[in-house]
């Protein structure tokens, strides 16, 4: 009895264990492998964010596919890494899918079931997903054309389309494969049953409750379908088909109501679509693409990774292995830790709404970016161009960013003491990075930085500062830039409409207000966080004589307050408030910097600030 309870233990120990095994003890993946774990993991995450129910689904988060053929999210199916089913019948599904190749980079899917849910819009194509065998889209609301794509999938073997509400012709299928389907009650599917083998060889029930159809195998002929005044039988069925759309669209709307008042609104929910794969040029959508010639088209689409820094190189098998978990959306794309096996962590950032660039340019762009090797940057590991994508691959840094350290619980067991010391140290290294940036950026006219903000400085296990998106702004359309980038809201640029190397100056002066201040710059805030006005701030408390800081600082301004104005040390970050033809360049700032903010002199190395 000891024996069997021990060993159900044990069983139990090894089911919760199994998903953090390393792969090695299983095995590994061919080395010749050049799979990306992204191009299936952001098919599932778009497929995810069209549907409430699987966003709330708590297993759908961490790696789809683990130890081969294992996956712990609910519905799916993995064989060596890549999804091979998703079933996820009778879920509670609502919602539309907006992209027709939401899916497209699930080359291996088999299996696609998502009967009886509430799901609305058009079907969706398959022209990537040429190895699926059975499909069910039944019970739903789907409306529009039936795919073509379908035409190209030669081992199809069960199609189920049946009441939904689709319309037009039925694509003339021939798969000799297809011993199952099922397009009964769509309502609105006109013309002749196509008079392939494939399609004759069903009966009537495949194709019933569809007014509008006519001919082999079908309930109506074509000869006898009237053609000015319909039958009374047609009548019956289009008055029967009628009440059965009104009632299935009062359910439908039922359900809308109830999830829309039973769960919180999505003004939160940023939307991410899913990778688009570079496919050489072809053009999927051709028509003259034999199914042969699309499996080959799919085959061929490799990603290729340039390494550009020596020690920065990863196997792909070790990214699909590993987590992938979000970090955030930014001015330039979304980013993702991904934890290798050797246990190192590093960012995939990729880049959205660029400007257009050839596969030279780009090269030339992040050669020039690896080159600007520095302590206080965050160096370039590599990087990915595909003609509809751009990744860039970086070290993931432990301890965040400034903005988190800077505004984070203010108060709490979490709390990170953030010393006068610990502030100088990062303005220093942020100062070090930026005067290296441009004393490295040979163009006149080129912005070294151009989004320099403190969500944009990083800081290691060490809190050695790392200065992160730099060099970016070449690639944003203007329109675009104008929009997110730091650079783009200066006092140069509101009434000169221009930005120079010295708009990264001002950049700089937010930044150390920001530090010395303790709150958020309107500047630089992220998106849905009201910042303020810090330079009328700072004017305000020089006015003032100190009451602001004091106020917002506490006994330690009271303490350090006449050390400073005795000392005349010009407040930091005044760069920020004064004209562009009177600001510094950062080698005068750097310099500055250390001799006017000598901590010793103002005796502030042990204070904390808020």
């Amino acid at each position: 009895m000891l024996s069997t309870s021990y060993h159900h233990h044990f069983l139990l120990l090894l089911l919760l264990l199994l998903p953090t095994f390393n792969h090695a003890v299983i095995g590994d993946v061919p080395d010749n492998d050049t799979r990306y774990f992204v191009g299936e993991q952001d098919a599932l995450l778009a497929f995810r964010q069209a549907f409430r129910r699987l966003r709330d689904e708590p297993s759908w988060k961490g790696l789809h596919c683990l130890l081969h053929n294992y996956s712990t999210w609910h519905g799916i199916t993995c064989l060596n890494y890549h999804v091979t089913a998703i079933d996820l019948p009778d879920f509670g599904l609502s919602g539309q899918l907006d992209d027709p190749l939401v899916l497209a980079n699930l080359t291996e899917l088999t299996v696609l079931s998502l009967r009886n849910n509430s799901i609305q819009g058009a079907m969706l194509d398959f022209y990537f997903n040429l190895e699926l065998t059975s499909i069910d889209f039944s019970m739903n609301m789907l409306s529009g054309p039936i795919s073509d794509s379908l035409l190209y999938l030669d081992s199809l073997e069960s199609l189920r389309l049946d009441h939904n509400m689709l319309n037009g012709a039925i694509p003339p299928l021939n798969q000799s494969s297809l011993k199952a389907l099922n397009l009964s009650y769509n309502y609105y599917l006109t013309g002749e049953i196509p008079r392939t083998a494939t399609l004759q060889s069903f009966d009537e029930s495949s194709y019933l409750g569809n007014p509008g159809l006519c001919g082999n195998p079908g309930p109506i002929s074509c000869q006898n379908r009237p053609k000015e005044k319909t039958s009374s039988f047609s009548n019956g069925l289009l008055l029967a088909a009628s009440v059965i759309l009104s009632v299935t669209m009062l359910i439908f709307l039922a359900r809308s109501i109830r999830d829309y008042c039973m769960e919180p609104k999505e003004s939160e929910v940023v939307k991410e679509k899913s990778f688009q794969l570079d496919f050489s040029g072809v053009n999927v959508n051709r028509d003259n693409l034999t199914s042969e010639e699309r499996r080959e088209v799919v085959k061929e689409v490799r990603k290729k990774i340039t390494f550009v820094r020596a020690g920065g190189g990863f196997d792909l098998d070790n990214l699909l292995k590993a987590s992938a978990d979000g970090l955030g959306k930014g001015s330039f794309g979304s980013c993702y830790k991904v934890v290798l096996d050797d246990a190192r962590s590093i960012v995939v950032k990729r880049l959205r709404e660029l400007s257009p660039l050839s596969s030279e340019e780009f090269s030339i762009r992040m050669r020039a970016l690896a080159a600007m090797d520095h302590p206080n940057v965050l160096p370039l590991l590599g990087y990915y161009y595909g003609q509809d994508e751009k990744l860039l691959f970086f070290n993931f840094a432990q301890n965040g960013n400034l903005f988190n350290r800077i505004h984070g619980e203010r108060k709490g067991p979490n709390r990170i003491p953030f010393k006068w010391s610990s502030r100088l140290s990062v303005a220093h290294g942020v100062a070090r990075a930026m005067k290296h940036l441009h004393l490295n950026t040979k163009e006149s006219t080129a912005i070294p930085h151009g989004n320099l903000k403190s969500t944009n400085v990083l800081l290691d296990e060490n809190d050695v500062v790392l200065v992160c998106d730099y060099g970016l702004v070449s690639l944003v359309p203007p329109s675009l830039a104008v929009r997110r980038m730091v650079s783009y809201k200066s006092p140069d640029y509101q009434h000169q409409h221009k930005i120079s190397k010295k708009t990264d100056i001002w950049s700089y002066g937010c930044l150390l207000l920001e530090l010395l201040t303790g709150k958020i710059s309107a500047h630089s805030a992220p998106e849905g966080i009201q910042g303020v006005e810090l330079c009328n701030w700072v004017h305000r408390a020089v006015r003032e004589e100190w009451t602001v800081l004091t106020s917002a600082f506490g006994a330690m301004v009271r303490n350090v307050s006449e050390n400073i104005i005795g000392s005349k040390i010009n407040l930091p970050g005044k760069e920020n408030c004064v004209p562009h033809s009177s600001r510094m360049y950062f080698t005068h700032v750097n310099h500055q910097q250390t001799s006017a903010m000598d901590l010793k002199s103002a005796n502030l190395s042990e204070y904390n600030v808020p």
